[in-house]
Order: structure tokens, then C-alpha cells, then sequence
């Protein structure tokens, strides 16, 4: 017969000690609790407010309501051009950040001294939100799509860059050990190891990156970067709430013929 273990004789730390598991958890959801109540009373951000805003919001939409469909023809455009700028700012923020990926990747054997100021150039450039880089390349070159461009560009770099090359350090070692053994150099392990694996992730994220970039670029012409923003903010500066309206439904099923075809892509890729 085993002899009862005496609790004095545990060590702190040990399971018999600690606390069950439904009392972690409601320690968390109250933790959680308190978090999101202090951050309420610190910002003044209330239900009663939203209760008070509700019939605001109702008029205003009441006022968007029905969309002046006669300026259907005015923003085909402006919103192709918004397209455009999404399509050149993605891709070429996809191609820069393919190298810089490569150089953050810590499996790839590159010295930290390359991949660490990378990283921090990463963490940097995601810092800056895209309005402020568009607001940035207003004031450099001028109001139009050019400056909307350019700013998709350093956002679009930033999130790819990140993301794919989490995805490279993710990838199966197993081929690149092989490669290494018979003796492949760095330029074949990549060509040969790596991007085959993430080739499929970095397509994904692109399309991703695609779809936001849609949706910013609608917003940038609100500070002068082209595009169907410059519009949309004369439309509310007029108080014309119709054709905000309808500006926003064009957008709207954009976004939604542009997300059903990145989905399709998407899964034949993964």
C-alpha cells in the first residue's frame, strides 16, 4: 500500500498545488473585464453616448437614402483610377519587399548585423500609417494619384515583407538540410529550398494586401492622393450625402468582386 503524499512536502509550483484551470480562466475574463471597463472610463467612450448618437446616425443615413444614381458616370472613373493605384502600389511594394523578407529571415543563415536593421526598417515603416505617408507625398509631389501610389507602395512593402518572411522562417527545414549536405550554395537553397514553399504564402498575402489597398486608396483621396477620395470628401464638404452614397456602394461591390476573386486564387495557391 503507497503512503498518502503529505501536502506540506510538495514544492510550490508543483499540480497539485495549483489552482484549477476554471479558476485561471475566470481570472482572465475578469482581468480582461477590468482592462476594458478602465479603458471605457479613461477615453469617455460609454454606451450611453452610442444610445444618444442612434438617432443622429438614422438621419444621416435618411439623408443617403435614396443614392443619386445620376453620378453613377461622374466616379467610374476616380474609382478605376482608385483601382489602378491599388494594382501599381501593391505590386510594387510585393517585388521590395521580396529581398528584404529574405534578409529578415532568421533561417537562412544571414548575419544579424544585415537582418536586424531590416527588421527595424520594417518595424519603422509599418509605424507610419498610409494617410500620413500619402499626406507626406502630397506635400513632395503634388495632389494627385501619384502621391496615393507611392504611398500604397511603403504600406504594401511593410505588411508583405513582414508577413513572408514569417513565413520563410515557418517552411519545412527538411529540404534545405538535404540541400546543405550535397552541398548547394545560398542562392540555390533559396531558389530551389525556399521559394517553392513560400511562393503559395507570399501570392496569398499579395492578394491580401490587394484587397486593403482597394479600400486605402478610397480613403487617400481624402488627403489629395487621387483617385475616388477627392470625391468622396467634396461630396461630404457639400453635404451631398446621395452621391456619397452612391460612391460608397460602387466601392463596395469593388471590394466585393475584387475579394470573391482573390478567394478563388487564394485557394488554388494554398
Amino acid at each position: 500500500m503507497k503512503t498518502p503524499v503529505s501536502t506540506a512536502s510538495l514544492k510550490p509550483g508543483t499540480p497539485e498545488l495549483m489552482p484549477p484551470p476554471k479558476y485561471k480562466r475566470a481570472a482572465g475574463w475578469l482581468i480582461l473585464l477590468a482592462i476594458l471597463v478602465a479603458c471605457s472610463i479613461q477615453t469617455g467612450v460609454t454606451p450611453y453616448q452610442l444610445i444618444i448618437g442612434l438617432p443622429q446616425m438614422g438621419s444621416l443615413l435618411q439623408e443617403m437614402f435614396p443614392p443619386d444614381w445620376s453620378y453613377l458616370p461622374t466616379i467610374w472613373g476616380p474609382m478605376m483610377e482608385t483601382v489602378q493605384i491599388a494594382i501599381l502600389g501593391t505590386t510594387l511594394g510585393g517585388l521590395l519587399a521580396i529581398p528584404v523578407a529574405l534578409l529578415c529571415a532568421s533561417n537562412l543563415g544571414i548575419s544579424r548585423l544585415i537582418s536586424l536593421p531590416a527588421r527595424m526598417v520594417l518595424n519603422l515603416i509599418r509605424t507610419i500609417p498610409d494617410l500620413l505617408f500619402a499626406a507626406i507625398f502630397v506635400a513632395v509631389f503634388g495632389i494627385g494619384p501619384f502621391a496615393g501610389m507611392l504611398a500604397l507602395v511603403f504600406f504594401s512593402f511593410g505588411i508583405i515583407a513582414k508577413l513572408t518572411y514569417e513565413a520563410i522562417e515557418a517552411i519545412d527545414p527538411g529540404p534545405l538540410e538535404a540541400m546543405t549536405a550535397v552541398g548547394a550554395n545560398r542562392l540555390q537553397l533559396i531558389m530551389y529550398g525556399v521559394v517553392p514553399q513560400a511562393l503559395p504564402y507570399f501570392m496569398s498575402y499579395l492578394l491580401y494586401t490587394f484587397e486593403v489597398n482597394v479600400r486605402a486608396a478610397a480613403v487617400l483621396g481624402l488627403v489629395g492622393a487621387g483617385g475616388i477620395g477627392l470625391l468622396l470628401d467634396r461630396s461630404l464638404g457639400l453635404f451631398r450625402y446621395d452621391r456619397a452614397s452612391i460612391i460608397i456602394l460602387l466601392t463596395l461591390v469593388i471590394v466585393l468582386i475584387i475579394d470573391y476573386g482573390s478567394t478563388m486564387i487564394r485557394r488554388k495557391l494554398l
